[in-house]
Formats: structure tokens, C-alpha cells, sequence
């Protein structure tokens, strides 16, 4: 299926039965509806990021992946900057990261989106349930707020 070019993707990822890991598609609704009158504004979540997204990807000029982060201290909201990961004999089938999705986006189209970033919340907890710790879920108004700004910032620099 062909869908309009978006200027700025979000991919979220994430599980909303394993606690703070369903942070990214939480995110992913928040932002669909923050930006629903926004057209060049597309937003996906997955339960895991695959490599068919590569195409959707190649296709935009900007993306912001958006997961959880087991490597951070609970709460703690961060972007940064991301850059194709170096290529390596195959494709990872199960799970792909943020880096090896630009690199499939690279090698199988050519094409790379001007801007990739990645913003993480830390997570606290992913065992089994669908509540976040309270450190997500005092994060998530500072998240929200990151994830506003950046794309607002961007959208008004692409005007």
C-alpha cells in the first residue's frame, strides 16, 4: 500500500503488556492525536520495528524513532541523533534497531531521510502488566513536550 509522502515519521515500539516497554505506542497515540490535522505528519507503532519499514523510511525526509530504553535510568527522556548502522552479512528478521532500519533504508532504496533521532524513555519495569512505573509516568509530560517541540521545529523549518 502507497501512502503520501510524509515530510516528518514517527516509529514507535513497543509492548503494551510488558509495563514501560509500551511507552512508545503511547506516545505513537498521543502524537497520531496531537498531529491528526497535520498531513505531513505520519505516525506508526509496532509491537517490534521489522524490516519492511525500511521502505516507509526511505520515503520520508525526517524520522523520529520513539522506543524505551532498558540501558537508561528509569524516567529519563532523551533524543539523539542516529546514523546507519555499518552493513552486515544478512538481515536481522526478528528485531531491527533504529541504526539497522536506516542502513536497510539505505542499501534497498538508496535513500536515507535528512534527519533520524531517537528519543528514549528509561524504563523501570517491562514485567508483565500494562501500567507504567511511576517514573515513566512522570516522564511522559516531558516526553510529550519533546516530542511536540520536535516536530513542531521541524515543520516550521520545512515551511
Amino acid at each position: 500500500m502507497t501512502h503520501p509522502q510524509a515530510l516528518y515519521l514517527i516509529l514507535a515500539c513497543g509492548n503494551t503488556l510488558r509495563g514501560d516497554d509500551g511507552v512508545g505506542p503511547w506516545l505513537a497515540e498521543w502524537t497520531e492525536n496531537r498531529f491528526r490535522d497535520e498531513p505531513a505528519v505520519r505516525v506508526l507503532s509496532r509491537q517490534q520495528w521489522s524490516p519492511e519499514l525500511a521502505e516507509d523510511i526511505a520515503q520520508a525526509q525526517s524520522v523520529l524513532f520513539v522506543d524505551c530504553s532498558i540501558d537508561s535510568a528509569p524516567g529519563a527522556v532523551q533524543i539523539v541523533e542516529v546514523e546507519p548502522s555499518v552493513s552486515t552479512e544478512g538481515l536481522a528478521t526478528h528485531h531491527s534497531g533504529a541504526p539497522e532500519l536506516l542502513a536497510m533504508s539505505h542499501d534497498l532504496y538508496n535513500s536515507l531521510p535528512r534527519n533520524a533521532q531517537l528519543l528514549t524513555i528509561g524504563a523501570g519495569s517491562t514485567e508483565l502488566g500494562e501500567e507504567f512505573s511511576d517514573a515513566v509516568r512522570a516522564a511522559l509530560p516531558k516526553a510529550c513536550n519533546l516530542l511536540e517541540r520536535t516536530i513542531l521545529d521541524l515543520l516550521a523549518a520545512n515551511q
